[in-house]
Order: structure tokens, then C-alpha cells, then sequence
């Protein structure tokens, strides 16, 4: 019997080790000086957001290829540019207030989630695609709710009060 629980303990360990390192792997991010991102990457960055206030860089790998995060100022909004190394724009995130949401987001969100403040908002354009990125704050949970132009629920991923991922539910 202890040798049948120690081997459940020890699998149940393991298992739960490769999880973490297979997820830490995927999501690992380096903070890099600005001066050390590639002059293409900075270059795209610049020509679509001229005057910008380039904050911060860091660098990740995104569905196994490497790309750049760029973190800027931008006419009143913080902005978050995804580039791969030789310059092209993947996707940028750009913080908006909860009036800039559209009105059907504005809505969905209101029929779905009455009682849960809205923390953050962020538009997201990924190539000719814009969706919403919605953090709400319920009294016992935080929900990262995604939603596109049309207020169509399209991912929703539960959080504990800190912010941390609990679980992913797609639509």
C-alpha cells in the first residue's frame, strides 16, 4: 500500500512539473534594452506610430518563433506592438477607456457580466482583425472576456483576484 502511494505521489509530482515547465517554456519572456532589438523591428514600430514614446522591449517566443514586444506611448494610450525580427507587425494591443468600446461590445459585456466592473480594455488588431480584450472584476473572481467588433463572446478565461490564469474556456 505505501509503495503504491508513493508512486501515485511521485507521477502526480511529475506530471505536474512537465505541465509547468512545458507552460513556462511557451510563455517565457526577456526583458530587453532597447538598444539591443533589431533596428527593423524599431524601425516598424516607428513608422507606424510616429512621435511615439518607446518604453520598454522584451523579446518571447510565440507559437515557437521568436518575436519582439515593444511597449510605447502614443497620443494618450500605452500600446503594445508584437513584431517579428525582420519588421513585420503581428499584432498591437492598444489600452482604450470603457467609452471607446464599441457599442455592441459595451452591451455584451453589460448582458453577460450586469454586476462585474470593467479594470481594463484593450483593442487588439491582429492583421485586418480587431477584437476587445475585457478585464472584468467580479466580487470573487477576475475574467479576461475577448470579444470581436461585433460583441460576439469569443474566449473567456477565468482568473483568481491576483490576475493569475485559473483556466481557459474558447467559444
Amino acid at each position: 500500500m505505501r509503495r503504491w502511494r508513493g508512486w501515485l505521489v511521485a507521477s502526480v509530482v511529475l506530471s505536474v512539473l512537465a505541465g509547468a515547465m512545458a507552460r513556462a517554456d511557451e510563455e517565457k519572456e526577456e526583458k530587453v534594452p532597447l538598444g539591443k532589438v533589431p533596428k527593423a523591428v524599431i524601425d516598424a514600430v516607428k513608422a507606424k506610430f510616429e512621435g511615439a514614446e518607446l518604453v520598454s522591449a522584451q523579446k518571447e517566443k510565440e507559437d515557437g518563433k521568436l518575436v519582439y514586444e515593444i511597449n510605447l506611448k502614443h497620443r494618450n494610450h500605452t500600446i503594445e506592438v508584437t513584431v517579428t525580427p525582420k519588421g513585420k507587425i503581428v499584432s498591437i494591443e492598444k489600452t482604450i477607456t470603457v467609452q471607446d468600446l464599441p457599442k455592441a461590445v459595451a452591451k455584451a459585456i453589460d448582458s453577460k457580466y450586469p454586476k462585474a466592473a470593467i479594470e481594463k480594455a484593450e483593442e487588439v488588431t491582429e492583421g485586418e482583425k480587431v477584437s476587445y480584450e475585457v478585464l472584468l472584476v467580479t466580487a470573487d473572481k477576475k475574467i479576461e472576456v475577448v470579444l470581436d467588433a461585433a460583441g460576439k463572446i469569443v474566449k473567456e478565461e477565468k482568473k483568481d483576484r491576483k490576475g493569475a490564469k485559473k483556466e481557459k474556456e474558447e467559444k
